[in-house]
């Protein structure tokens, strides 16, 4: 006989070993990138020249979430490429004119002449994902703080605001497919609540009605 040969326990402690790493290997991280056109939206342009200055945190966001045992998954969602998307094309129907920063606004920095820059950010994502059931419907809580400010970076408004997105079907082909459409559903709620309570905002209003050139004009969906 072979000295090669193995026993039957043997072969049995190898496919077993085997499976094992076939399943841990199945529960690695998922990793989604979300990707989208967004519309542009419909409605009447505010007379300004609007900075937007977008950090590296922003620009490059993603939101990791470890798996808590061997039977899930860890989640790697990168919202970033998607975040900018959206705000460049909700911006630019929101305001006569957006222009890109070269830098952080502060003192002494060289930057075009706006009448103000905003500054976004995203505070806080979870997301609830249905672990024990087939129905691959999710949901992602987003909240943005934003800072509006001049280009030497004297504070005129700051606040926070909610977004929501859930997956409106639950026949998708995949967790990393259904977890991206809703990641695209809850920007889309980012960019019609901005839009749409922008001008509301006390300490935004407050400014738009101080500027000779805008008064009340108000941008109106």
């Amino acid at each position: 006989m072979s000295g090669s040969m193995t026993t039957a326990p043997e072969r049995c402690r190898w496919l077993t070993t085997l499976v094992l790493a076939c399943l841990l290997a199945g529960c690695g991280t998922k990793e989604v990138i979300v990707q989208s056109e967004f519309p542009d939206p419909v409605m009447n342009r505010l007379p300004l020249t609007l900075g937007i200055w977008y950090d590296d945190a922003f620009a490059n966001h993603e939101f990791f979430d470890e798996a808590s045992g061997r039977a899930e998954s860890s989640w790697l969602v990168n919202t970033g490429q998607a975040q900018v998307e959206l705000w460049q094309t909700l911006l630019k129907g929101m305001f006569e004119n957006v222009v890109f920063m070269n830098s952080k606004p502060g003192p002494g920095q060289m930057n075009p002449v706006v009448d103000a820059v905003l500054l976004p950010a995203v505070d806080e994502l979870q997301y609830a994902i249905p672990a024990h059931t087939n129905v691959k419907v999710y949901e992602i809580w987003m909240r943005y703080r934003f800072h509006l400010v001049t280009t030497g970076g004297d504070p005129i408004a700051e606040w926070t605001m909610p977004a929501y997105g859930k997956t409106p079907t639950a026949f998708m082909q995949s967790d990393e497919g259904a977890v991206r459409l809703a990641a695209i559903v809850a920007l889309r709620d980012a960019g019609a609540h901005f839009a749409t309570t922008f001008t509301r905002v006390p300490q935004v209003e407050a400014w738009l009605n101080s500027l000779p050139h805008t008064g009340q004009q108000q941008a109106a969906p």
